[in-house]
């Protein structure tokens, strides 16, 4: 071989190698770090990144089942600017994993234009389940309909936007649809074009509205009347309308509340009983909208919940009732009435704060105190004097589930 062709072959071995160790979408995840992150974020719609620790077992058993559904996620996503799935290595990459509070591995977090979501992904650690995943993120997260009288059709239990445009192209719809793709698990989206709503917007005007869900709400429909060619302006306000002050616990959502670590405060009722969901939502919003930086306000299905009530000594029959749960213990309020009395509710969550609760459970309540809990009886047993029920809400949280997940899932 001549040494010109010995040159030109080393050469061509020296980019050949570059390329395959450098070129972060040649195959699997792209490795991201400090310096691509944020151009990744903000040119892709979805970005679905694993964090990773190399001395973590768990994390290595999940590598390549990742990488290997991002392939599979290339494979259905040719285009640019929709999807990336990224990895991050916690161990080189410290400051990106500060700023996305990462505390565990591995940990997936879902980024949608630009902004993480409130749940981290917590579905079956397979190729298909991620695959599949991505698919169902990528929907279209806007329903339409094409009569005015559908919308009367709609849930009155779930929050609902509306959009009415003149046709699809147009930049606000785009801007809604951008909006509606970061808050789509939060409220339903409608949107109508042409001459189905018409009647509802001037021409080259197109109105968006929030719909409140009165089946368990006093609320009223607003509209908005900001720049609706202003993400940031748009997403706020959508956001403010759709993430309420008192939400509702589930089995699906039950961990990400656990993860905000403020204690709960928690109506249990009847699954029909949307009167005293009503009752409770203006309470909260009237008089202790000041505490909710202190205190999650929540609502919860009695029959599905119905651990937490045989857990404090009732049952389905004692509902409506009101309880904290601070996740060291649970406290009973004494009546669901006391409720309607102004501040009664309010000095409940300052004897939590306190630590008045929790010493009324050990050695009984104050003399003359007429705001003193209810002694919780359990088989004939009085709980004063003792310890006060434990929490069973810290149970779904992410310290106690996750190893145990990775475990059954890998």
């Amino acid at each position: 071989m001549s040494p010109l062709s010995s040159a030109r072959t080393a050469i061509f071995s020296y980019f050949m190698v570059v390329y395959v160790f450098y070129n972060p979408t040649d195959s699997g995840a792209v490795q991201l770090n400090s310096e691509n992150l944020d151009m990744t974020l903000a040119s892709n719609e979805l970005v679905f990144i694993n964090f990773y620790a190399e001395w973590c077992r768990f994390s290595n058993i999940l590598q390549p089942i990742f990488d290997e559904a991002a392939d599979k996620v290339k494979e259905v996503f040719p285009d640019g600017g929709r999807v990336v799935m990224g990895k991050v290595d916690c161990d080189r990459e410290s400051s990106v994993a500060s700023r996305f509070h990462i505390s565990k591995y591995p940990t997936l977090k879902i980024i949608r234009n630009g902004q993480p979501t409130k749940r981290e992904y917590r579905g079956a650690r397979t190729v298909e389940a991620f695959t599949e995943f991505v698919k169902k993120q990528l929907e279209d997260p806007i329903k339409e309909f094409h009569h005015l009288k559908d919308l009367e059709k709609l849930d009155t239990k779930k929050r609902v936007v509306v959009g009415y445009f003149d046709r699809r192209d147009m930049p606000e719809y785009n801007m809604f649809r951008r909006v509606a793709t970061n808050l789509k698990e939060d409220c339903v989206f409608e949107a109508g074009f042409g001459d189905t709503v018409s009647a509802m917007h001037p021409p080259g005007h197109p109105i968006i509205v929030f719909r409140p869900d009165v089946a368990v709400s006093d609320a009223n429909d607003e509209t908005f009347t900001g720049n609706m060619n202003n993400f940031d302006e748009l997403n706020i306000w959508v956001q403010e309308k759709c993430v309420p002050l008192v939400r509702e616990i589930t089995f699906e959502n039950a961990e990400e509340l656990t993860e905000e670590g403020l204690p709960f405060l928690i109506l249990f009722h009847a699954p029909d009983d949307f009167q005293s969901i009503k009752d409770y939502k203006a309470v909260i919003e009237t008089q202790l909208i000041s505490e909710k930086q202190n205190i999650n306000f929540l609502t919860a299905d009695g029959k599905r919940f119905a651990h937490p009530l045989h857990h404090l000594g009732k049952s389905q029959s004692d509902l409506p009732l009101i309880a904290i749960d601070s996740f060291r213990h649970m406290y009973l309020f004494p009546s669901f009435k006391d409720m309607y009395a102004p501040g009664k509710l309010k000095q409940f969550l300052s004897d939590l704060y306190s630590g008045k609760l929790h010493r009324e459970f050990h050695y009984g309540p104050d003399r003359n105190d007429d705001n003193t809990i209810e002694v919780v009886m359990i088989n004939g047993d009085q709980k004063k004097g003792t310890t006060p029920p434990e929490s069973t809400f810290k149970n779904l949280g992410p310290s106690n589930k996750r190893y145990t997940l990775l475990k059954d899932e890998l």
